[in-house]
């Protein structure tokens, strides 16, 4: 049922309540005493006046007899009138008692307001009771309803927004198109894609323009060595003012062959743009960063030692964001983390159960683009553990990556304040 089915459902019940609590207040409205059974009775006390003290009261109603001086007569129960201005007060039903066409005394029919009045507030309580249980049964539908279709799709939303922000790009975003934000969902996914393709493109563009570079200084150098060798046999063979001119000639060729080594170290040297500002943090704060990072919730966290580290907390949820990525990529296996401390590191060691890597590979797997055997047709850039290895050394800590008991095994090395 939809939001706007749902208020009319609930406007309807309402007013189902309501017009029950006026038909109950109607019937309760007129409190008085049935008219057959006063008749009745009046029959009984003339046809056992001259007997009254061992009448006995054959119905539900609460009566007294009293004669014309306003003598009590006959009490069916105490505390009901037994005088004209009493039951006057109390509204009950006064009837002459005549026998032989003279009146004899007075009957008084207790109208029992108390009685009636307390059963009807028992209806009334009863049906309000009932009221608050439907209202509330409604109200959680409702709120489950608003869970289901707004509140979980808009925190799934804000995880996926931050993923984006930290630059996790792998996971879709799944929704169901019947809730709130469902017409925006295929948008925002589409939206990753694009921004992952261009990642990917600016990755093949790095690449390309590495290889470029590499290319383009061994064209340059070997010219360069040509034209720095003729110049040092002409500076030995020529005079003292030419040779001056060929040691010019040489002096210029080392500064162009410096400058293009430098061109291809700054090819390499891109990910230094990325600021890192170290703060003493408290370890506390590292088990919320691992839960963000888990947001597929397939790992195991083990408490987390007390002490305060060196990070960048950021730069640290990045960390834990490629590590995390890689696992769900290559691995797709519930992860154990666990931590322990030792004299200067609190070491983070985070572990799956994928088929690990390649002994050979894991000396080159925290280069820039390179990435494991039988990665093909992953999707990938192989930046993950490079920029991770990166930021960890920018926080004076360590990442350490090696196949461990279970699978491929990451430790992470915090420097402890």
């Amino acid at each position: 049922m939809k939001g706007k089915g749902m208020v009319w459902f609930y406007l309807l019940v309402s007013m189902i309540e309501i017009i029950c609590l006026v038909i109950l207040f109607d019937k309760g409205s007129a409190l008085n005493t049935d008219s057959v059974t006063v008749n009745e009775i009046l029959w009984e006390v003339k046809n056992d006046w001259n007997s009254l003290n061992v009448h006995e009261n054959n119905t539900n109603q609460q009566y007294s007899v009293i004669d014309n001086q306003g003598n009590v007569l006959y009490q069916s129960e105490a505390g009901i009138s037994t005088s004209i201005n009493e039951a006057i007060k109390r509204q009950d039903t006064i009837l002459d008692i005549e026998i032989d066409d003279e009146i004899q005394g007075k009957l008084i029919v207790s109208n029992q307001l108390n009685q009636q009045y307390s059963r009807q507030l028992q209806n009334v309580a009863l049906v309000v009771l009932i009221m608050i249980i439907i209202q509330s049964i409604m109200a959680i539908i409702y709120f489950i309803y608003l869970q289901r279709t707004i509140i979980l799709p808009f925190i799934q939303m804000r995880e996926f927004a931050q993923r984006v922000a930290y630059g996790n790009l792998d996971i879709p975003l799944t929704m169901d198109r019947k809730n709130a934000f469902g017409a925006f969902s295929e948008a925002f996914d589409i939206m990753r894609t694009e921004i992952k393709q261009a990642r990917i493109a600016e990755a093949k563009a790095n690449e390309s323009k590495k290889e470029l570079i590499a290319k383009l200084s061994h064209d340059i150098k070997t010219p360069l060595a040509s034209i720095k060798a003729v110049a040092e046999v002409g500076a030995a063979l020529t005079d003292d003012k030419n040779n001056t001119n060929y040691q010019q000639i040489i002096q210029k060729s080392d500064q162009i062959d410096t400058l293009v080594s430098d061109l291809f170290t700054a090819s390499l040297e891109e990910l230094q743009q990325l600021s890192v500002s170290v703060t003493k943090v408290s370890s506390t704060e590292i088990g919320p960063l691992l839960e963000n990072a888990d947001y597929q919730h397939v790992s195991q966290i083990t408490e987390i030692p007390s002490c305060s580290i060196n990070a960048d907390v950021l730069r640290l949820q990045q960390v834990f964001d490629n590590i995390f990525v890689n696992s769900y990529k290559y691995a797709s296996t519930k992860i154990d983390v666990s931590a322990t401390l030792s004299d200067k590191y609190l070491i983070i060691a985070i572990e799956d159960y994928g088929l690990g890597v390649n002994e050979k590979e894991l000396a080159h797997l925290k280069d820039k683009y390179v990435r494991g055997s039988g990665t093909d047709k992953i999707e990938g850039a192989g930046l993950g553990l490079y920029i991770a290895d990166y930021l960890m050394k920018m926080m004076k800590g360590a990442l350490v990556i090696e196949n461990g008991k279970n699978g491929f095994l990451v430790k992470v090395y915090l420097l402890i304040h």
